[in-house]
C-alpha cells in the first residue's frame, strides 16, 4: 500500500508539521486499524500540534522569571467583611438556578491501591460511603435547602469513563435525577519526541497520548456540549472541586457570594486558600505576579519567598485546595479567544512506543518525550480581578490521594470525625477529647442531614458522644 491511502489533506498536513513517518505508518495498516488511525490523527488540530512541537521540543526556553512576587490579598477568615450580605447574595443566585457543579474526576485509584475510579473509592469514615456519594447526597441536600435543581458536569477520562457511568446508574444516581448529571471524557495531547519532535505510537496505529490536564477542562465542557446546555438552563456559575476532596463545600453560599459581587472580583474566576502548614508543604500558592493574582506552584516558588515570615507567619502562606468558582461566560472566553488560550505547560518523561515502520516495541531508560498539559489554575491570572477567600483547613481540606501518611485516607477519617465533632460542639453537643485533642470517637455526619452545622440544629441530637463510640448521624 502507499501512502496514498491516507487522504490527500491528511497526508499535505503531517508533511507540513514533519510528521511524514505517520504516513508511512499508515501504509502498513490496514482495514479497522488503518480507519481508527485516520480517525484519531483528524481529531487533532495538526497545525497547532506543530506549533506545540516548535514551541515546546528541543529549542524550547522557559519563560522568563516574574519582574515582581507578592502575596496575594485574600478574604481571611479574621477579616472585617460583611458574610451574611456576600451569603445573603450568593443563596439568591442558588434559588434562582444559576449554579451548576463541576467535578474533575479522570483519576484512577491506584495509589490508594483501589482498581477503579477514583470517585468510586470508599471514603467516610464510618459507612465507607464512596467520594462521588458523598458529593451526590450534598447536592441532594442544597437542592432541599434552596428549592432549586442543581446541574451536576463531571469530567471524566477516556481510562475511567465507562466505569464511571455505569457506577452512578448502578446506584441509580445516589438519589439524584440521571438527567442532571453530565458526564464527558477529559481531552488528550499526542506526547513527541524530545530530540527529533516526531509524534510517537504507543502500539501500531495508536498515536502515544497523555491527558491534557485540569486545564483541558475548559474546552471539554465546550466540545461536549455540557457548557451549552448548562446555558440553556440558565446557570451562570460553576461551583468547581476536584474528586479527591470529600470536605470540598461544593454549594457554598458566602464563596459564591463574595465571587459575584465583591467590588474587587470580576465574578470570572475565583479561589479558596487555607494556610499553609508549612513553608515546604506541596500546594500550589496564591501570588501576585506583576500584580496579577496567579498561582505559582510550590516547586516554583524560590525557597527564600515560600520562607519568608511577615508578623511571625509565612509571608507566602496562601495554599490553593483547587476549589474555584468560575462564570460560563468566562469559561466560553477562555475556549473561543485566542487571547485567553491557556499556555502548556512542558514535562519531560519517559515513554513507550513502537517503532512506525517494524511495530517493535521500544523501552527507553531515559525521559525522552514531551508531554503537555494545561492547568486550571491558569484562568485565575486571565481574570480581570480574582479573588482569593480564606477557608478553614479542617472545614474544608481532606484530601484523598495516597494509601497511608500525609493525605491519605487514614489522614482524612480523622478530619471527617475532627470535622464532625466541631460542628456538633457548634450547637451543644459534648465531644469527648484525648489528652491532645484529638477526638475519642468516630463521627460520621451524613450530607443529607447537614452540609454545615447550622443544619444540625434541625436535628434530634444526643446532648453527648460517649468516649470510644462510633456515630452516624
Amino acid at each position: 500500500m502507499s501512502a496514498a491511502t491516507l487522504p490527500d489533506t491528511l497526508t499535505q498536513q503531517l508533511r507540513a508539521i514533519g510528521q511524514s513517518h505517520l504516513i508511512d505508518h499508515a501504509a502498513t495498516l490496514h482495514g479497522a486499524a488503518h480507519d481508527a488511525f485516520i480517525d484519531q490523527l483528524r481529531s487533532f488540530d495538526l497545525k497547532a500540534i506543530g506549533d506545540y512541537i516548535a514551541r515546546y521540543g528541543k529549542s524550547y526556553s522557559p519563560p522568563p522569571p516574574p519582574g515582581s512576587i507578592e502575596p496575594a490579598s485574600c478574604y481571611t477568615l479574621d477579616g472585617d467583611w460583611d458574610r451574611e450580605h456576600y451569603r445573603a447574595k450568593g443563596e439568591e443566585l442558588i434559588r434562582a438556578g444559576k449554579v451548576a457543579c463541576f467535578t474533575v474526576a479522570g483519576g484512577q485509584g491506584s495509589r490508594l491501591g483501589y482498581d477503579g475510579p477514583k470517585g468510586c473509592f470508599p471514603t467516610s469514615c464510618v459507612n465507607g460511603k464512596p467520594l462521588f456519594q458523598l458529593f451526590a447526597e450534598s447536592i441532594a441536600k442544597a437542592q432541599e435547602k434552596y428549592g432549586c435543581v442543581i446541574p451536576w458536569a463531571i469530567m471524566t477520562s477516556p481510562l475511567n469513563h465507562e466505569s464511571t457511568v455505569a457506577f452512578f446508574e448502578s446506584n441509580d444516581c445516589f438519589g439524584l435525577n440521571r438527567a442532571q448529571i453530565m458526564f464527558f471524557e477529559q481531552g488528550v495531547m499526542p506526547s513527541f519526541d524530545l530530540e527529533i519532535g516526531k509524534l510517537l505510537l504507543a502500539e501500531p496505529g495508536v498515536l502515544a497520548t497523555n491527558p491534557d490536564g485540569h486545564g483541558g477542562a475548559y474546552r471539554a465542557l465546550k466540545i461536549s456540549g455540557a457548557l451549552d446546555a448548562m446555558r440553556a438552563k440558565g446557570i451562570e456559575q460553576l461551583s468547581y472541586f476536584q474528586v479527591d476532596n470529600p470536605h470540598a463545600k461544593i454549594i457554598d453560599p458566602v464563596f459564591l457570594g463574595l465571587h459575584a459581587m465583591a467590588p474587587d472580583s470580576s465574578g470570572q474566576m475565583s479561589s479558596k486558600m487555607v494556610a499553609k502548614a508549612s513553608w515546604d508543604e506541596k500546594v500550589g500558592v496564591f501570588c501576585k505576579v506583576n500584580g496579577k493574582t496567579e498561582i505559582i506552584e510550590y516547586s516554583d516558588l524560590p525557597e527564600d519567598l515560600a520562607k519568608r515570615k511577615n508578623a511571625g507567619r509565612l509571608a507566602f502562606n496562601a495554599g490553593s485546595i483547587a476549589i474555584h468558582a468560575i462564570s460560563l461566560e468566562f469559561i466560553e472566553q477562555m475556549v473561543s479567544d485566542p487571547r485567553y488560550a491557556l499556555p502548556f505547560h512542558r514535562a519531560h518523561k519517559k515513554v513507550a512506543f513502537v517503532d512506525p515502520l517494524s511495530g517493535d516495541p521500544v523501552t527507553p531508560d531515559a525521559p525522552n518525550a514531551i508531554k503537555l498539559e494545561r492547568f486550571v489554575f491558569d484562568g485565575i491570572k486571565l481574570a480581570d480581578q480574582s479573588i482569593v477567600v480564606e477557608t478553614d483547613r479542617v472545614e474544608e481540606f481532606a484530601p484523598v490521594k495516597n494509601a497511608t501518611g500525609a493525605d491519605s485516607i487514614e489522614s482524612s477519617k480523622l478530619l471527617q470525625t475532627e470535622r464532625s465533632a466541631q460542628w456538633l460542639e457548634s450547637v451543644g453537643v459534648k465531644i469527648p477529647r484525648n489528652n491532645d485533642g484529638s477526638v475519642n470517637a468516630v463521627i460520621e455526619i451524613s450530607p443529607l442531614n447537614a452540609i454545615e452545622p447550622g443544619d444540625l440544629r434541625s436535628l434530634n441530637l444526643p446532648t453527648a458522644i460517649e468516649p470510644g463510640s462510633t456515630v452516624v448521624l
